[in-house]
C-alpha cells in the first residue's frame, strides 16, 4: 500500500494573479502557505481485473473510459499506469469547495502516489506542473496554479507567475521570530457555507480575457497588495500586513456580486470590532473560511464562536506533498 499527502493552503497575499488570463498578459505575485490540513490518498494493488476508486462516491470499472472522475482518469493516463487491480481512495480532514485549494492538493497527492507505484522520482515543479496540466490544459477548469504549486512545495513561498507560463518559486524571507508570530496571529473560521470556485473563477476569467478594465485594474492592484505583504512580513510588520488583508478583502470584494454575502459581511464586521486587525475569505469566494489577523485572538475567538462559527486552528507545513507509507 502507498499512502501520501498533500497540504490545503491559505494565501496570504495577491490571489487571483494565479490565473493564465492574467499572468500570460501582465505577470501575476502571490504568498501562499502551506497548512497542517491534508488530502490523503492511498493506493492498493489488488487481484482482480477492475479499478475501484473511492472518494464521495464508490466506482468500480474496467476501463478508464468508464471511469467518472475526471482528475483520476487524467492522472492515470498522464503517469501510464494500466488502471485494473487498483484500490484507490481519497480522504480530507477539510471537505472541498471550502476555499483551501482541496483540488490541487488531491491532484498532486493522486499523481504522487501513482509515480510512486511506478517508482519514478518528482521533483516538486515536476508535480506541480503535471496537476496544472491536467486541471487547466487537459479538464479546462478556470483556475490559476497556486493551488497545485504551494501543494507540492510546502511552506510560506512567494510564487511569480511568468508571461512564458513558467512560475518562479522562492521562499518569503522571514526570521524564525516572526514566522511563528505570525503563526500564532492568524485565526481560521468555517463560514459553514461551501462551493465550487469555478463559477467564481470563471466570472474573473472572461472578464480578463475580454481586457475588462475594471477587472484587469483589481488584480492589478491585489498583485500590489501581494508585493507590500510580503515587503511588511519580510520586515516584521505584522500589524501592517494585517491591515493590507482588509484592504486585499474590499478590492476583492468587488470582483464579482457572489463573492461576499449579508451573513459574510455581518461576520467580517464582527471580527472586525473584536481584536481583528484585518482578515479576508480564503481561496475564490462565497464561502468557506474566513482568515483574521489578530493582536487579541481570545477576544476574537469569544466573538466568533458565540456567533455560531468554528474555529480551524493549524500550523505551517514545510514538506509539501510527500509520501507517508
Amino acid at each position: 500500500m502507498i499512502i501520501t499527502r498533500s497540504p490545503l493552503r491559505i494565501t496570504l497575499g495577491g490571489g487571483g494573479t494565479d490565473l493564465p488570463s492574467f499572468y500570460l498578459q501582465h505577470e501575476g505575485f502571490l504568498i501562499a502557505a502551506a497548512i497542517d490540513r491534508y488530502i490523503y490518498i492511498t493506493i492498493h494493488q489488488t487481484f482482480i481485473d477492475e479499478l475501484i476508486v473511492k472518494y464521495s462516491k464508490l466506482e468500480k470499472v474496467v476501463t478508464l473510459d468508464e471511469l467518472e472522475h475526471p482528475i483520476v482518469r487524467e492522472a492515470l493516463k498522464l503517469v501510464g499506469q494500466s488502471p485494473t487491480g487498483l484500490e484507490i481512495t481519497s480522504m480530507a480532514d477539510i471537505p472541498a469547495g471550502t476555499g483551501l485549494g482541496s483540488s490541487g492538493s488531491f491532484t498532486t497527492a493522486l499523481l504522487k502516489a501513482l509515480h510512486a507505484l511506478k517508482r519514478n522520482l518528482i521533483h516538486p515543479r515536476e508535480l506541480a506542473e503535471q496537476a496544472c496540466h491536467i486541471e487547466i490544459d487537459l479538464l479546462k477548469e478556470p483556475i490559476g496554479k497556486q493551488d497545485q504549486y504551494i501543494a507540492a512545495f510546502g511552506g510560506v513561498t512567494c510564487f511569480n507567475f511568468r508571461k512564458d507560463g513558467s512560475v518562479d518559486a522562492s521562499p518569503l524571507k522571514i526570521d524564525e521570530e516572526t514566522k511563528h508570530n505570525l503563526e500564532d496571529s492568524l485565526v481560521m473560521f468555517f463560514t459553514g457555507y461551501s462551493r465550487k470556485a469555478g463559477s467564481i473563477l470563471k466570472e474573473q476569467d472572461d472578464k480578463t480575457k475580454k481586457a475588462d478594465s475594471d477587472m484587469v485594474q483589481n488584480l492589478h492592484f491585489v498583485k500590489d497588495l501581494g508585493l507590500r505583504s510580503r515587503d511588511a512580513l519580510e520586515s516584521g510588520d505584522l500589524e501592517g500586513f494585517g491591515k493590507l488583508m482588509e484592504e486585499h478583502w474590499q478590492h476583492k470584494k468587488r470582483r464579482s456580486g457572489g463573492m461576499s454575502n449579508p451573513k459574510i459581511d455581518e461576520w467580517y464586521e464582527l471580527a472586525m470590532k473584536s481584536g481583528a486587525s484585518g482578515g479576508k475569505l480564503i481561496g475564490a469566494g462565497g464561502g468557506g473560511f474566513l482568515l483574521f489577523h489578530a493582536k487579541d485572538k481570545t477576544k476574537l475567538r469569544h466573538a466568533m464562536i458565540g456567533a455560531g462559527m468554528r474555529e480551524v486552528r493549524f500550523r505551517f507545513d514545510y514538506e509539501g506533498t510527500k509520501i507517508v507509507v
